[in-house]
């Protein structure tokens, strides 16, 4: 397994990357990776910061595509890079692990949002012929997570984190009902932190809602935990289940979808229905934190939403789920979008 080496949460946090590198023996040409905002948000002031100990070059990118990723693996190539800094939130973060992870390289991610679970995971989810997929890569050998940054970003964004942490409630009951029908490999350990991730946000439903640094940092040490658990079952079983599927799903058909963290926290409502448990405690939890709870909020249609339920089965079908147990037909998905006030 791949765990993180440094972990580093706090208040200028970030002033700390030239000891956290010096720390890791980390030597040679650097890539900084960021996009247009990130850099003028943190990048530049770490390129500062590392501009008297390393050659610092950077690459900007525009979104997480695999063409993205190409064109950064070929920067590490070029400019001879020893390793790479993510600066930015989750698509920054995950076309650099892929690319370093591609180049047998290390990175280190400094997260500039908290809004998916992927600051700590070695896992890149990348576009690729107009859908999302997960890849296995390399987990960052240090998560740099300075709290003063990331709460000046959006309130969504840290919401969206939430909805991401709280969809753990559902895919650790996937992983276990296809433990249990299929023979799949199961953690205990793995699921057991996935679940503690979960509940770490959900029992802080209300404090986070106020914002600000405390907030910044529960839900960012949720999120390495939750990275953490994917390293240790080597795979995303323990963070990703149907509700990730149907997200995965409304990506495709909705016009314009919503961020994936809020897509997963309302699909956690239904998939938590679907498993007989309390849906209406993962719904209000959302409501608490101020996340998204219906296809309005999430700015979708209805029928998209329903058809994303019944596709999301044709989303990485091997991975068995409560979608796959249930068979849900588009009566059953209307009914249960109704049922859950995820459609009106």
């Amino acid at each position: 397994m791949q765990l993180p080496r440094t972990v580093v949460v706090g208040r200028g946090a970030v002033e700390e990357v030239q000891r956290v590198l010096e720390d890791l023996k980390m030597k040679g040409p650097v890539l900084l990776v960021a996009d247009s905002t990130t850099y003028e948000v943190a990048g530049r002031h770490v390129h500062e910061l590392l501009k008297e100990g390393f050659q610092v070059e950077v690459g900007l990118i525009s979104d997480s595509t695999a063409g993205e990723v190409g064109r950064i693996e070929g920067l590490l190539k070029d400019k001879g890079c020893s390793f790479a800094i993510a600066v930015g939130g989750g698509r920054v973060i995950d076309v650099t692990k892929l690319a370093s992870s591609n180049r047998g390289l290390d990175f280190v991610s400094i997260p500039t949002a908290a809004a998916h679970d992927g600051i700590a995971s070695s896992r890149a989810s990348i576009k690729r012929d107009g859908s999302t997929v997960s890849i296995g890569a390399r987990a960052p050998v240090a998560v740099v997570a300075d709290t003063e940054v990331i709460s000046r970003a959006p309130y969504r964004l840290l919401a969206s984190g939430c909805g991401d942490l709280i969809s753990k409630y559902t895919s650790v009951r996937d992983w276990e009902l296809a433990r249990d029908r299929k023979g799949e490999e199961f953690s205990e350990y793995a699921a057991a932190l996935s679940m503690m991730s979960a509940k770490m946000v959900l029992d802080s439903a209300g404090a986070i809602k106020g914002g600000g640094e405390e907030s910044v940092r529960r839900v960012v040490k949720a999120l390495i935990s939750c990275g953490v658990a994917m390293s240790i079952a080597g795979s995303s079983r323990p963070a990703s289940g149907s509700e990730h599927k149907f997200s995965h799903a409304l990506d495709a058909i909705a016009p314009s979808p919503a961020l994936h963290g809020e897509q997963c926290g309302v699909a956690t409502i239904m998939m938590m229905r679907l498993h007989g448990g309390d849906w209406e405690m993962i719904r209000d939890a959302l409501a608490r934190i101020g996340a998204p709870t219906t296809a309005a909020e999430l700015g979708v249609e209805d029928r998209h939403v329903v058809e994303a339920l019944v596709r999301a089965r044709e989303v990485r079908p091997e991975r068995y789920t409560i979608l796959e147990e249930v068979g849900l037909s588009e009566e059953d998905a209307w009914a249960l979008a109704r049922e859950t006030g995820v459609v009106s």
